[in-house]
C-alpha cells in the first residue's frame, strides 16, 4: 500500500510538475505545524482557563494559599498570570507595576505559542499564487505545442494542456483553503486566552485597587480592566 501511494504521488507530481512539488512540500509542512500546534494547544489548555476559575472562586472565598496554589498547579498562560498576580498582591509593590509585571509575562507566554503562525499564514498566502504561477506556466507550454502542431491542430492537444495547467491551481488552493481555517482557529483560541487573562487577572487586582494611599481615608477607584490590556 505504502509503495503504491508513492508511486502515485510520483505520477501526480511528474503530472504536474515542479510546481505541485513545491506545493505538496509546503503542504507537509502545513500539516506538520498544525499538527503541532494542535497537541501544544491541548498540552497548555489555551482557550480553556478551567484551572484559572477555579483558583479564582477560592480566591474570592478567602483561601488564599488553596488558590494560589491550584492556579500554580494549572499550564495555561491564564493560570501562570492568575498565579503571578497572586503572589504579587500580597506584595507592597503598587497594583500599577504588578499588572505591569503580569503583562510583561503573560505576553511573552502568548507570543510562544503564536509561534509557527507565520509559516501558516504565509503558505496559505503563497499556495495560491504558486498554483496560479504552474497554471500559466502549463498554459504557455500547451499553446506551444499548439503552435508547434501547425495545421494539423488536434484540440485534444490543447484541452489536454489546459486541465493539466489548471491542476496546480485547484492543488494550490486545496494547500491553502485548510491552512487558512486552521490558521483562523489557532488565532481564536490565541484570543480566547488573552481575553480569560485581562478578565481573571483584573479580577485578582481589583482589590489591590481599592486600598485607600497612606495617610488618605477615602479609597481610590477601582482602575479600568482596559490597563491590563497586552500586546499580540
Amino acid at each position: 500500500m505504502i509503495m503504491s501511494a508513492m508511486d502515485g504521488a510520483r505520477d501526480f507530481i511528474a503530472l504536474g510538475g515542479p510546481v505541485v512539488a513545491i506545493l505538496l512540500v509546503l503542504s507537509v509542512l502545513s500539516l506538520t505545524t498544525i499538527i503541532f500546534k494542535g497537541v501544544q494547544f491541548f498540552m497548555y489548555r489555551v482557550g480553556r482557563p478551567v484551572t484559572a476559575h477555579a483558583a479564582i472562586d477560592l480566591w474570592k472565598a478567602g483561601q488564599r494559599k488553596e488558590a494560589m496554589e491550584r492556579a500554580a498547579s494549572g499550564r495555561s498562560a491564564t493560570a501562570r498570570s492568575v498565579a503571578k498576580a497572586m503572589q504579587l498582591s500580597g506584595s507592597s509593590a503598587a497594583g500599577s507595576a504588578v499588572e505591569e509585571v503580569v503583562a510583561l509575562e503573560a505576553t511573552a507566554r502568548l507570543h510562544e505559542l503564536r509561534s509557527g503562525f507565520r509559516l501558516l499564514d504565509s503558505i496559505a498566502q503563497v499556495a495560491p499564487l504558486l498554483g496560479l504561477f504552474g497554471t500559466v506556466l502549463g498554459m504557455i507550454e500547451a499553446f506551444r505545442q499548439l503552435q508547434g502542431a501547425g495545421s494539423s491542430v488536434d484540440p485534444s492537444i490543447l484541452a489536454g494542456g489546459i486541465w493539466v495547467a489548471l491542476l496546480t491551481t485547484a492543488v494550490g488552493l486545496a494547500v491553502a483553503m485548510p491552512t487558512s481555517l486552521a490558521l483562523s482557529w489557532l488565532e481564536s483560541r490565541i484570543d480566547d486566552e488573552r481575553i480569560a487573562i485581562e478578565q481573571l487577572v483584573s479580577k485578582v487586582m481589583s482589590p489591590l485597587h481599592s486600598k485607600p494611599p497612606t495617610g488618605e481615608g477615602v479609597a481610590t477607584a477601582p482602575a479600568p480592566a482596559e490597563n491590563l490590556a497586552l500586546a499580540t
